[in-house]
């Protein structure tokens, strides 16, 4: 079989990228609701920058993806230190189609 290629275009303007300091996920049945979101220190509002919606199965491979890259990044700089962060598994509450992520 004959291997595809994909061409992805990035505009300048994506490629400066959004900075995020949150993030917070959200399921339904059908989907997943990443809001990307910028804290700013002593400011009680922050503003959702970007939100990404996905299938289930493209949210698991996002998920492996993840972790594959921390793992190579954690062998060559070290392991990254988590300061005041939820444990993993805790969640922010946030109701989507009648459940809580």
């Amino acid at each position: 079989m004959e291997e595809q290629k994909l061409n992805i275009n990035l505009s300048p303007e994506m490629a400066e990228g959004t900075y995020s300091n949150l993030a917070i996920v959200a399921h339904s049945s059908s989907e997943f609701v990443v809001d990307f979101v910028r804290m700013m220190p002593g400011q009680k509002n922050a503003n959702v920058q970007s939100r990404v919606i996905m299938t289930p199965e493209n949210t698991k491979k996002l998920l492996f993806a993840l972790q594959e890259n921390v793992a190579k990044y954690e062998k060559q700089f070290g392991t990254i230190k988590l300061h005041g962060t939820p444990a993993p598994g805790s969640t922010i509450p946030m109701s989507f189609g009648g459940g809580q992520a």
